[in-house]
């Protein structure tokens, strides 16, 4: 309930990025309203990977991924796929991909993300036991599987990065992953052990429990799409589709892919595609594992989750409006049986959401440069689960007007 004198602010978009900034403006004292079409966490915050990756900000842009790339995408079981029908309107955005990925830009974007991943795991622990769930974050890490010292190799880029950012690791022979993880495949002859990669483990219930805190809260939310925005000399407000308006001193927009409809209303806007991604969620798949799973080589990953186990993996680029295309996901199961020979998948369940891709893998954390009143929080890509709680709180200090803990001009969204 509002204050006299209280600071107003609309947050729309409820997913995991939305629903954080929306409790820490509350904490700030802002009188806060959540807006959504849908019901908090039913977007990609439902159906993500359950993992808090910190040592995943590797960009994805880079030499070594130009040279593999058309392979990809002439694979059809290839990790990436691009829709033929949406290609023509991806051009732009592959230009902008690949130069950001040039070398001389390598190590600047490594350190934008290594200053997020830094903070994610204490921030995201102190959100969860903000809203009493912080037992259900795990204490156990993820393994990085190799099945043989050329695909360690190829992986050594990777690994070389952690290493100039103080991310801890362990390399693993066969006796001692089998010892973690006994039901990995023989063929898996060596891993990485990231300790500090954590699996949540239920992502949709951790978004319905904080909207529910901050429902208690006194906040409000709004189950509406936003068509446009008031605007004077400032943005004051937006217009919702039942034709209502609501006002505000601050307007933030965290609608995950669906942010760059948003800013074209503002006359700003942004690079800013969907990276479709599918899990398939199996109740009872017939084994037990400890730790999250990756296959570098296979471009899947498995998570242990209060559900079961969910797979995953792959990125498809085809826009927000097409229909799913459910291969994708059966992919990711088959290559994840090569790990697992055991893995049952009766009764699996199939889903598809957008993860927000900018083309230098770097997310938008920012004040709009055209629209007064106006913040986005939105491109976080593989890393919105991760990301969420460290963006709640740089945003807070933006919007109060405070010396962030990092530096956000490398965030800006006037970047590109």
């Amino acid at each position: 309930m509002q204050t006299a004198g209280q600071t107003t602010t609309l947050v729309v978009g409820a997913g995991v990025i939305g629903t954080a900034i929306a409790l820490d403006l509350q904490k700030r004292g802002h009188a806060v309203t959540l807006i959504d079409r849908n019901a908090p966490g039913r977007g990609a915050s439902f159906g993500n990977m359950a993992s808090i990756a910190v040592t995943e900000f590797m960009p994805v842009s880079r030499p070594s991924v130009w040279l593999q790339t058309p392979g990809w995408l002439i694979d059809p079981e290839g990790p990436i796929r691009v829709s033929p029908r949406y290609a023509p309107r991806l051009v732009s955005w592959f230009l902008r991909f690949f130069w950001a990925g040039r070398p001389s830009r390598m190590r600047a974007l490594e350190a934008q993300g290594a200053a997020l991943c830094r903070r994610a795991l204490a921030d995201t622990q102190a959100l969860m036991d903000d809203v009493g769930l912080g037992a259900d974050l795990s204490q156990t890490g993820c393994l990085s599987l190799y099945a043989s010292e050329s695909e360690f190799a190829a992986d050594r880029e990777r690994l070389d990065m952690l290493d100039r950012h103080g991310f801890a690791y362990q390399v693993l022979d066969r006796a001692a992953l089998s010892a973690l993880e006994p039901e990995i495949a023989p063929v898996i002859q060596k891993a990485v052990l990231l300790p500090d990669n954590r699996t949540v483990r239920d992502p949709f219930a951790l978004v319905s429990r904080m909207a529910e805190a901050f429902a208690a809260r006194g906040g409000t939310i709004r189950r509406a799409a936003v068509t446009g925005f008031a605007r004077a000399e400032r943005v004051t407000g937006v217009t919702l589709d039942d034709g209502s308006t609501l006002s505000a001193d601050r307007v933030v927009l965290a609608a995950g892919a669906f942010t760059a409809r948003l800013s074209r209303l503002l006359d700003e806007p942004i690079p800013l595609e969907t990276e479709r991604g599918y899990h398939t969620q199996i109740a009872d798949p017939g084994l037990t594992l400890s730790h999250s799973i990756i296959w570098p080589a296979r471009a899947f990953m498995v998570s242990p989750t209060g559900g079961g186990i969910r797979v995953g993996g792959t990125v498809e680029m085809a826009g927000l409006d097409a229909p799913p295309d459910w291969r994708r996901a059966q992919i990711t199961v088959r290559r994840a049986r090569g790990a697992l020979p055991n893995l049952r998948t009766d009764g699996a369940t199939e889903w598809m959401g957008h993860r927000p891709a900018f083309p230098d893998t770097v997310p938008v954390i920012s004040a709009s440069a055209r629209a007064p009143g106006v913040f986005y929080a939105t491109g976080h890509g593989h890393l919105g689960l991760t990301y969420a709680a460290t963006t709640a709180r740089l945003m807070g200090q933006l919007i109060a007007g405070q010396t962030p803990d990092i530096d956000l001009n490398p965030f800006r969204v006037d970047r590109f």
